[in-house]
């Protein structure tokens, strides 16, 4: 298993990277050295321990010491830099709250079940174009009367678009017609099928090109199917888009984000980038043709991208085409898509009028009642972690998903007030893991923040 990573093109650049700092006697760079050692460790009947890949080591090892050191001052900022955005969310989604006079216990629940009841259905569908075929997840709300908003959703890297499915259904029971395409390249079982052998990398490259595209062809394909079979109810001219993790990379391309290649290679080449481990997924958007290309699907009004990878990627010059309403989710302990990294900056890119953030104090990027109990029992033992209850995190992503899709897709402004700091204040109540939530108006604080910080820390 460690073999079969570590050949892959992410895991040989994370070798790479350490190689920089432990290296072949000599000075070489010993990445491709240590990869050797830690898999006949893996073997061994001693295991994989620290000194065994130290025994296993072909060379005398030489640790290259200034770049160690610069590498662990680098990863204390980043530390620090996390530590002070968590503080300061806090304080502008109480600045922000004041401005508040609504009584949120006077108000509808949004975080319970809406009044439809949903019937789920499961799609084969094939796009003869790219000769891609995949199933699609449908949660369709029964029982309605008039328009029928529809929000597409992208799943995340080796996950599946079923992971999702309570916030889905949730979104449907409020009359929503959900639809989640697998993405057969950056699936779970692209992924375990990777380390059964039978592919070199994590994810297929094209995927930054074909997840935007499976999200266009399944709105083709309800058009397709809105006459007959949804009596033309679909509203297909105002669609909303929704997506996690790799997922929000395809909200945001979906939404008008370009890829800027230029930006990503400078960034991939930095010094210390691997701290994030977002780039490196995104650096491997530098094996593509580099090209113009367009993901913008003009039917999608709206776009919530929760712990996007997207920085380096699309860059300012990418994320500033966006110009519809977006509604961007972190997690403060997120180790896969860091805020401080991936949402901070671009949040102030974002040429949207109506843009919003929200950050869950202590959420880790995935949800842990999804994947292996075992995990979450060895990161609660060793490294000690405490982690928001999964109920409570999915409660926050209710009420301000249903709220955002509501005002940007329905523009139904009763539910106005759910899409402000206060509403943010009330559904903390006196829980230990708070949700933090701005607005634009908010921006400049949190650009003058990064500033100042980059400043006292002498960052360029």
């Amino acid at each position: 298993t460690l073999s079969r990573f570590f050949n892959t093109d992410m895991g040989q650049d994370i070798l790479l990277r350490l190689g920089k700092g432990i290296t072949l006697d000599g000075g070489e760079n010993g990445g491709i050295a240590l990869r050797g050692a830690i898999v006949q460790s893996a073997l061994d009947p001693e295991g994989l321990t620290l000194l065994n890949i130290l025994k296993k080591y072909p060379t005398n090892i030489q640790i290259q010491g200034e770049l160690v050191m610069g590498a662990a001052n680098y990863a204390e900022l980043v530390i620090k830099a996390t530590n002070l955005l968590v503080e300061e969310m806090r304080t502008w989604t109480a600045e922000e709250a004041k401005l508040s006079n609504v009584d949120y216990s006077k108000l509808p629940d949004i975080r319970k079940t809406g009044k439809y009841t949903v019937k789920k259905e499961t799609w084969q569908l094939t796009d003869a174009s790219r000769n891609r075929s995949f199933y699609a997840d449908v949660f369709i709300p029964q029982q309605m009367s008039g328009n029928i908003p529809v929000v597409a959703f992208s799943h995340g890297l080796a996950s599946r678009p079923e992971d999702y499915s309570d916030a889905l259904n949730h979104l449907a029971s409020y009359g929503f017609l959900i639809i989640a395409p697998q993405h057969i390249g950056s699936d779970m079982i692209y992924f375990k099928e990777m380390f059964e052998g039978l592919h070199k990398n994590i994810f297929d490259r094209d995927e930054f090109i074909n997840r935007p595209k499976d999200i266009s062809f399944v709105i083709d394909e309800l058009e397709r199917r809105n006459a007959k079979e949804f009596q033309g109810k679909l509203n297909l001219k105002n669609v909303g888009v929704s997506g996690h993790s790799f997922g929000g990379y395809t909200a945001l391309a979906i939404a008008g984000a370009t890829i800027d290649f230029d930006y990503l290679q400078a960034n991939c080449d930095r010094l210390y980038s691997g701290f994030n481990a977002a780039i490196l997924l995104q650096c491997r958007a530098l094996e593509l043709p580099r090209e113009n290309y367009q993901f913008r699907d003009e039917r999608v009004s709206a776009a919530f991208a929760g712990n996007p990878v997207n920085r380096y990627i699309f860059g300012q010059k990418g994320i500033s085409q966006i110009s519809i309403p977006v509604l961007m989710g972190s997690g403060s302990d997120d180790p896969a898509a860091p805020p401080v990294f991936e949402q901070a900056i671009p949040f102030i890119w974002l040429s949207s009028e109506d843009k919003y953030w929200a950050l869950i104090e202590g959420q880790a990027h995935v949800n842990f009642t999804k994947i292996d109990g075992g995990i979450k029992e060895t990161l609660d033992t060793t490294l000690h972690f405490t982690f928001p209850p999964q109920d409570l995190i999915s409660a926050y992503v209710k009420g301000i998903t249903l709220g955002f899709f509501e005002v940007h897709l329905n523009n139904d402004k009763t539910y106005l007030p759910y899409l402000q700091s206060a509403y943010a204040e009330y559904l903390s109540g006196n829980h230990e893991f708070k949700l933090d939530f701005i607005t634009r108006d908010s921006m400049d604080k949190l650009k003058s923040s990064i500033e100042q910080f980059r400043k006292e820390n002498n960052i360029k």
